[in-house]
């Protein structure tokens, strides 16, 4: 990979990329049910964070809302400066499209479409310019280590390589955010390995990273260890350097 910083539209490195205030998550019903509760948080620009929790901890909500999938019931949410709490349904897709790219562990790629192909449908809605949409394909594919495999369909490539395509079209706009859900989960632990270190490698670049996880390991590579349980959202780094609270509700 070259050393092109592959990160965001921000200005500053110290510029706030996420800022949770009082966001909270409950399932309508009398009485609603919790699932997030009460998270004040801030992950800047060039942060490597990772999220460790159980099945039905809160961590899926935390993605959703994260990702602009669901909307928080209560709290405020800025996305690279942005307030995304008055926003309609077309504004939340347009930011979503321009500051934050996924990468899912089901790869969630195009069977019929080839390596390059699949890496251009991230730029389809976002005002690319269509002569550019190949050439920034096949480059940030070329950045991830599959210069070689362009042309091939997912079904030709190994579960390593289709993770690296999904990274490559996570990575393509340039965003501000690469938001990763269980990245390994379907992943051998040599192949798991090398992705990891991909996402180490993006993160030395200057890419702000959220992994999504259940497991320790795979947690414990990022720079700042978060973790959910019942939907309480508790920030393991302890030197002071972030602004995080955590509330417990009463």
């Amino acid at each position: 990979m070259n050393n092109s910083v592959v990160s965001g539209h921000g200005s500053a490195v110290s510029d706030a990329v996420l800022d949770f205030d009082g966001v909270a998550f409950s399932y309508a019903g009398t009485p609603p049910t919790p699932v997030l509760r009460d998270v004040t948080i801030t992950i800047r620009r060039g942060e490597y964070v990772t999220l460790v929790g159980p099945s039905g901890s809160g961590k899926s909500t935390f993605l959703n809302i994260v990702g602009l999938l669901d909307r928080a019931s209560a709290g405020r949410y800025l996305l690279a400066g942005r307030d995304t709490s008055g926003l309609s349904d077309d504004e939340r897709t347009a930011l979503r499209g321009r500051s934050i790219g996924f990468v899912f562990q089901a790869f969630h790629l195009m069977p019929h479409r080839s390596a390059v192909e699949n890496v251009e449908l991230a730029m389809l809605y976002n005002g690319t310019d269509p002569s550019e949409r190949r050439a920034r394909a096949r480059d940030t594919l070329r950045r991830v280590g599959l210069g070689h495999r362009l042309n091939s369909l997912p079904t030709r490539l190994s579960g390593g390589e289709r993770q690296r395509v999904a990274i490559a079209r996570a990575m393509v706009n340039q965003p501000d955010l690469l938001l990763c859900d269980e990245p390994t989960g379907n992943l051998d632990s040599t192949t798991a390995r090398a992705v990891l270190e991909l996402i180490d490698e993006l993160h030395s670049l200057g890419l702000t990273i959220i992994v999504i996880t259940h497991d320790p390991a795979v947690a414990s590579r990022g720079n700042r260890q978060l973790s959910i349980l019942d939907g309480i959202l508790t920030d393991h780094n302890t030197t002071g350097d972030h602004d995080t609270t955590t509330r417990v509700p009463t």
